[in-house]
């Protein structure tokens, strides 16, 4: 396993959920973390409570569907730390209606973030990793990239398409040391998702999806990615962590 203390990562999403609990499980292992966000007030928030929790942090504001804004995003971590030896690409977003109902630019607009911004994260950490020797990047997709869900074709889209891109970046990297893993998980507890947000009817309805009887939290999230970043045996895999959604 390889000890994680003293790399550098970027996590994209970072400033709630499974971004921000990822990013805290990151910096205990003694990794430099740079947490970024569209979300800049929150972000810088969450960035100044883990700093005086001891964590060796930073945060950088980016819009992940830019690829100007992403390349920013790699080259000022590199001026800051020096390297850049672990990518997750967390951001994301969701947009739930009927078909007929979606507009084309909402339809563009997610995939602009979930797909076009794990291309633009992956390709300038590549970049980097080479330069390096290797690294290891980490690309959160969910259940929803592996089965389908009726009125979720934007999100389903994306997420599926980050399962096989990820896998392709496997292939292509691993001689060079650099591995790429997906995780799939299921619905998670978090500011959105939760009785208070949905009502109890329909979040007591995403419960009933997961045969372990709850939803996730984002640290049992963080821990499988922590776990892809340190195990230099695994690449192109898909780590599902989804309280038995896709075994029923």
């Amino acid at each position: 396993m390889m000890n994680l203390n003293g790399k550098v990562a970027i996590v994209t999403g970072a400033a709630s959920g499974i971004g921000l609990a990822t990013a805290k499980a990151l910096a205990d292992k003694g990794v430099k973390v740079v947490l970024s966000d569209y979300n800049e007030a929150a972000g810088k928030s969450e960035t100044e409570e883990l700093k005086s929790k001891g964590a060796d942090v930073i945060f950088i504001a980016a819009n992940v569907a830019l690829e100007k804004s992403v390349q920013n995003l790699v080259t000022e971590t590199v001026k800051n730390y020096g390297k850049l030896d672990i990518m997750v690409n967390n951001a994301g977003i969701a947009i739930v209606k009927p078909t007929e109902e979606l507009t084309f630019e909402e339809y563009k607009n997610v995939i602009s973030i979930n797909q076009d911004g794990m291309f633009l994260g992956s390709k300038y950490a590549i970049k980097e990793m080479l330069k390096t020797g290797g690294g290891s990047i980490v690309n959160l997709a969910s259940v929803l990239g592996l089965v389908g869900q009726a009125g979720a074709l934007a999100y389903n889209a994306s997420k599926g398409a980050v399962t096989i891109f990820s896998k392709s970046l496997a292939a292509e990297y691993a001689t060079r040391n650099i591995r790429v893993n997906t995780v799939h998980p299921g619905y998670v507890d978090t500011g959105m998702v939760n009785p208070t947000a949905l009502g109890d009817v329909m979040y007591n309805g995403l419960v009933a999806l997961h045969p372990i009887g709850r939803l996730g939290r984002p640290d049992e999230i963080a821990h499988g990615i922590v776990f892809l970043c340190e195990n230099e045996f695994v690449t192109g895999s898909s780590l599902v962590i989804d309280g038995g959604y896709t075994a029923v």
